[in-house]
């Protein structure tokens, strides 16, 4: 009787592999991962005291109407153009180039009425903008007012 000799091989698994997908998915994750950084603002908080405040500066007020019609510091200007909101707030300003304009728009007036007035501001040479809303009836008061410019 002869005995078959059998050759047994060692079963070794090869991690290689293995061990290169989980260093590609810790890349993937370190790359692709947000960090947040909170920020948090330092506020000093003004305290009260019983001083006279300063008056703020003079600002000019440019209103514009539902209708488009435009009003300076309170006085209807006589058209809707923009030569006259220029010549207006030429007028209104007394050449002070650098007062603070605000502009009060009422929330259903068109989109040109209000670009057009920030043109006018622009080219009179204005750069200090206040741009704010406010309700049609507030508006149609101011804007009704008896002086014309």
């Amino acid at each position: 009787m002869k005995f078959k000799r059998t050759i047994r091989e060692e079963l070794a698994i090869n991690i290689t592999p293995l061990i290169d997908v989980v260093f590609l998915l810790l890349i993937f994750f370190m790359v692709t991962t947000t960090f947040s950084r909170e920020t948090r603002l330092l506020v000093n908080l003004p305290e009260a005291n019983a001083e006279i405040a300063e008056a703020q500066p003079a600002t000019v007020e440019i209103i514009v109407a539902r209708d488009g019609s435009y009003a300076i510091n309170g006085r209807a200007l006589v058209n809707s153009r923009i030569e006259t909101l220029i010549r207006g707030l030429e007028i209104e300003s007394g050449g002070d180039r650098n007062l603070p304009v605000l502009l009060i728009a009422d929330a259903e007036a068109t989109h040109q009425s209000v670009v057009t007035a920030m043109d006018a501001i622009g080219q009179s040479g204005f750069t200090r903008l206040n741009i704010a809303s406010q309700r049609p009836q507030d508006l149609e008061q101011l804007v009704n007012a008896p002086t014309d410019l």
